[in-house]
């Protein structure tokens, strides 16, 4: 599975009930399984995100698929990275010759 870190700020709507943050965030990990993934972390930060997860989801159309409908409920904005560890990154640099 492909691995994917979000960068997430709460909307005005999402700062609004922050009190429902917990459980947005453990109704996103549902949501994640309806598109083949799972949401492997999530940590509440301070600085210029509100939060910040870790996903994994078998291919970039199920990451999309997410992505747009988490953001779609209208508490978040994502910024969505694809992140390579460390195996995947020596298989990247082999290729280049």
């Amino acid at each position: 599975m492909a691995t994917y870190v979000s960068l997430i700020n709460w909307t005005e709507k999402g700062i609004k009930d922050y009190k429902d943050t917990v459980t947005r965030a453990d109704a996103s990990k549902g949501l994640a399984a309806r598109f083949g993934g799972s949401m492997t972390s999530i940590w509440w930060t301070i600085g210029p995100y509100d939060l910040v997860a870790v996903t994994e989801f078998p291919d970039e159309e199920s990451a999309t698929a997410f992505a747009l409908a988490l953001g779609a409920a209208g508490n978040v904005r994502t910024t969505t990275m694809r992140a390579f560890d460390a195996d995947a990154m020596t298989s990247i640099v082999a290729r280049t010759g």
